[in-house]
């Protein structure tokens, strides 16, 4: 009888577990849908949704080995309005980049340069350039960009290829081979980050060009200070880290809402058609995620295919996106693995209306 107890009390058990990854799970799908600001917690929850989805899977197997179908139903309905979701993360098709760049449109490139890795000698800028010249560039958007490597200007090295510019006036600048008829820039308030849309004339047809660089976590900034104070003797208990790297964090993700919200509005309002490029800082399914991608398409989604990590890492996580209008088709989306920043490259081929 006493076996008996257990072995209804650990089914229980597992049936309350089965109950609550299921509703984080929606949570977390659905959380994204909400303003951080006022919202934090149900906000947050989409960043462990992989973790949900693992535990989904897991518990599917125990029910079907235990062959209680019934409840079985629960884990596998729940992963399968998991799938757009999975989609954002991993596309099962493979991609041949020189398809695309065979075919006539738009070649797109987003990058976060981390400053050309802040190195003075200008190797590695023009390391990139060559990069960029590889793969057949149009329009090449970089986050953290600086204008001069030692005594060299990076705006008149990349010239030679990339005849047009247009800087934001901090970190973010657009190169384009063809014509820039206009540039707006966004300069987010109390915040590093800034963004930048540019009007280019495509032969005829107008594009405009968004290059975005939302607020970061500021996670790796907290830990970095913590680690300073301990080495100088302070106190820093785990608990004053947990609040500073929580209160980092919280506050990065709520700066960046109200950038992505700015982005949006601007998108929408746009008489022409649209691509966003950028630095989000943020994962899909997020509040910027979704607020940015409004009734744009995701590339990656489209015609992309593996796994889309772009940030290098332990935290190999997508935080790098292309999105475009719909009147514009995405013909190929991949990353490619250079090492000269924390971020990887991502490359997009767009077919024009006619």
């Amino acid at each position: 009888m006493g076996k008996l107890a257990v072995y209804k009390y650990v089914a229980m058990m597992f049936l309350v577990l089965q109950l609550i990854v299921t509703a984080y799970t929606f949570l977390g799908l659905f959380g994204g849908d909400v303003n951080p600001a006022g919202n934090m917690a149900r906000a947050m929850v989409v960043y462990i949704l992989p973790i949900l989805i693992v535990a989904n899977f897991l518990l599917l197997i125990y029910w079907l080995v235990r062959k209680k179908w019934i409840i079985a139903i629960l884990p596998f309905v729940t992963i399968l309005c998991c799938i757009p979701y999975i989609g954002t993360l991993v596309q099962f098709r493979s991609v041949d980049e020189k398809i695309g760049n065979a075919q006539k449109g738009l070649k797109i490139a987003t990058y976060n340069v981390a400053r050309f890795n802040r190195e003075t000698s200008g190797f590695l800028a023009q390391d990139i350039l060559a990069e960029m010249k590889r793969q057949q560039v149009d329009v090449f958007c970089i986050q953290e960009f600086m204008e001069t490597s030692g005594d060299v200007k990076n705006t008149s090295s990349y010239k030679e290829y990339f005849p047009y510019v247009a800087m934001a006036g901090r970190d973010v600048v657009i190169f384009s081979r063809y014509p820039i008829k206009k540039m707006k820039p966004f300069l987010f308030e109390d915040s590093n980050q800034a963004g930048m849309y540019a009007d280019i004339d495509v032969n005829g047809q107008k594009l405009r060009i968004f290059n975005v660089h939302l607020e970061s976590t500021g996670i790796n900034r907290t830990i970095y200070k913590a680690g300073k104070l301990e080495a100088q003797g302070y106190d820093v208990s785990k608990n004053r880290v947990l609040n500073a790297i929580y209160g980092n964090y919280s506050l990065g993700m709520m700066f960046r809402a109200g950038q992505a919200i700015t982005i949006a509005n601007e998108v929408r309002s746009s008489e022409i058609p649209c691509i966003i490029c950028g630095d989000f800082n943020d994962v899909p399914y997020s509040f910027v995620y979704k607020t940015m991608l409004g009734d744009l398409v995701d590339g990656f989604k489209e015609c992309g295919g593996g796994y889309m990590g772009t940030y290098r890492g332990k935290k190999n996580v997508r935080i790098d996106y292309i999105f475009h209008s719909q009147l514009l088709k995405g013909l190929n989306y991949y990353k490619t693995e250079l090492t000269y920043s924390d971020h990887y490259p991502v490359f997009m081929k767009l077919e024009l209306p006619q």
